[in-house]
């Protein structure tokens, strides 16, 4: 009965088991009855940890690239280059592999002349908490949250429709964009809010030298704006690198912001101060 099942089966590879891997793994086990997930990590406590969560069913070996029906790549940016270009060197002629990765703009110049880009589909499921590592992973993190799909047109249609058939029973929405769209767009929508996040904790943590008791005044209104100086900088680090220019951008509108906000304090004019509070809160309208 079980070699049936084996054979029945439908084999998916996840390639790192954090938050978004394992999160993954979990939803499509919940989805798919005929699923068997194997998965890999560098970290070989991650491994064991996501097979004993029962995250995955198998821990995963380098054969199992050959005859995987499904791949997913969910490392760090800076390592998902090569982690793809390996993967496709090895799938067979029915694969369909993906990657979550927050850039896309190099995996897809990296990728763009492989001779398996057919079987591959930029995607980058926006969604996510501040905790990291195969216990950080939860059912129905993906669900109703929008997952962006870029240069769709080079993936062949048949994998297109088996892959967004998987994305929408998880619970995702999907969006087209070209690559450097993407990367421009997501540096203003999440690059620089993390990047505000670190910040605003590094000079709080940096006045707590001096003030012990800082952290019993925080409210709900700190804990909400600094949680995501929690997230992993393994994975924010490379994040920032590969989207420098668009990160740097953003923040030099965002500082510039700041500063006119702090010029209208120094002098009291807050007529101004209250003016632009009021035309922020148009924010409220769009997101509801």
């Amino acid at each position: 009965m079980s070699i049936v099942m084996e054979k029945n089966s439908e084999k998916f590879v996840v390639i790192g088991l954090g938050l978004m891997g394992g999160s993954l793994a979990l939803d499509i086990k919940n989805k798919r009855d005929d699923a068997v997930v194997y998965g890999f990590d560098t970290n070989e406590k991650h491994t064991l940890k996501a097979k004993e969560l029962g995250i995955i069913d198998k821990i995963g070996k380098e054969e199992d690239i050959l005859d995987a029906h499904w791949i997913i790549v969910a490392v760090p940016v800076d390592k998902s280059m090569d982690v793809l270009v390996n993967v496709l060197n090895k799938i067979n002629a029915h694969t369909i592999v993906f990657d979550v990765g927050s850039t896309k703009s190099q995996i897809c110049e990296t990728v763009k002349n492989h001779q398996n880009r057919r079987n591959f589909i930029a995607a980058h499921p926006i969604a996510g908490t501040e905790f990291s590592g195969p216990q950080a992973a939860m059912k129905d993190l993906f669900l109703d949250r929008t997952n962006i799909i870029c240069e769709v047109e080079k993936t062949a249609f048949v994998f297109q429709e088996k892959a967004l058939e998987l994305f929408k029973q998880i619970g995702m929405r999907i969006r087209y964009m070209d690559p450097v769209s993407h990367d421009k767009h997501i540096a203003y929508m999440s690059h620089l809010s993390h990047i505000s996040s670190f910040m605003l904790g590094k000079t709080v943590i940096e006045e707590e030298k001096n003030e012990r008791d800082i952290f019993d005044m925080a409210g709900s209104g700190f804990e909400s704006t600094v949680r995501l100086a929690k997230s992993s900088p393994a994975m924010w680090t490379p994040i920032f690198k590969q989207n420098k220019d668009h990160v740097v951008k953003s923040l030099s509108e965002y500082i510039a912001n700041l500063n006119s906000f702090k010029e209208l304090l120094e002098q009291e004019k807050y007529e101004e101060v209250f003016t632009t509070l009021e035309e922020t809160n148009r924010i409220k309208q769009i997101l509801k």
